[in-house]
């Protein structure tokens, strides 16, 4: 009788077979068994803005814990991608590695170029790949149902390609008043279709103003969320202690601890 070394399996094959079993048709597990990619999406958004709130925290552990979350994501869709014939866990693995390997030919070949060079050449690379879809637009790649903030930066990159960019900062400023004082002149016409219409074009000019100053709006944004969520949190908080209602607290009471709050801000050393 011939013996045959037994390999201890990976956790990744461990995951694999997890899942395998939560989805087996009679004795899987009720909720994972009844999903599909489209119901589990949501799922997989959040845990991905999990991971960046955890970078952004420079919360290693806590890194490692929302990484393995959104790892049982890919290899959830895999899964159920598998089951209708369509691709496997494996097929996901090697198409970002055979990706990765056409985009940075110079790097496998051993040729040493600049990161400018590189990020051509990268685009160069995209742009075929898009061609050979069929894709007409340096536009067409851009999912429609990223995060707005996501989406505008993307679309504002590609316009900055394109060149319909400002050449001085000034314009963008100046830009950013007229569509400010268009959203007035809406909202005084009281025509609700127009005033929507006229905030999209501010929102989306501010959005600009960060891309051109070298900021992300998304992480802009979500970083004025988290202090903003900080002095409301402080608020509560003296409200609280006063033995005050929190609901429909009076205004000036309200306003008084904003002040308190935003000195506050700057008296304390940031959280972690």
């Amino acid at each position: 009788m011939t013996l045959h070394a037994v390999s201890t399996p990976t956790p990744l094959d461990e995951l694999l077979l997890m899942l395998a079993r939560l989805r087996h048709p009679i004795t899987g597990s009720p909720w994972e068994r009844d999903q599909s990619c489209a119901s589990i999406a949501p799922n997989t958004l959040e845990e991905a803005y999990e991971v960046v709130d955890a970078i952004s925290r420079n919360d290693m552990q806590e890194l490692k814990g929302e990484l393995g979350d959104l790892l049982l994501q890919v290899v959830f869709h895999s899964q159920i991608a598998k089951e209708g014939g369509h691709f496997t866990f494996d097929d996901v693995a090697q198409g970002i590695v055979d990706k990765i390997k056409r985009r940075l030919p110079h790097f496998f070949a051993g040729r040493d170029v600049t990161v400018e060079k590189q990020l051509d050449d990268w685009e160069a690379i995209k742009a075929a790949e898009k061609a050979a879809k069929g894709h007409d637009s340096i536009f067409d790649d851009i999912p429609l149902h990223l995060p707005a903030l996501v989406r505008a930066n993307k679309l504002q990159n590609r316009a900055t390609r394109m060149g319909f960019s400002w050449n001085d900062i000034s314009g963008v400023y100046a830009k950013i008043d007229e569509e400010l004082a268009e959203v007035k002149e809406a909202a005084a016409s009281g025509d609700r279709v127009h005033l929507q219409e006229e905030l999209g074009d501010l929102l989306v000019i501010v959005s600009r103003l960060a891309n051109v100053l070298g900021y992300d709006a998304e992480q802009v944004l979500r970083e004025g969320n988290r202090k903003y969520e900080k002095r409301l949190r402080y608020m509560e908080s003296r409200l609280k202690a006063s033995g005050e209602p929190v609901n429909n607290a009076p205004l000036d009471k309200l306003m008084a601890y904003w002040a308190e709050a935003k000195l506050h801000d700057h008296t304390q050393p940031e959280e972690k």
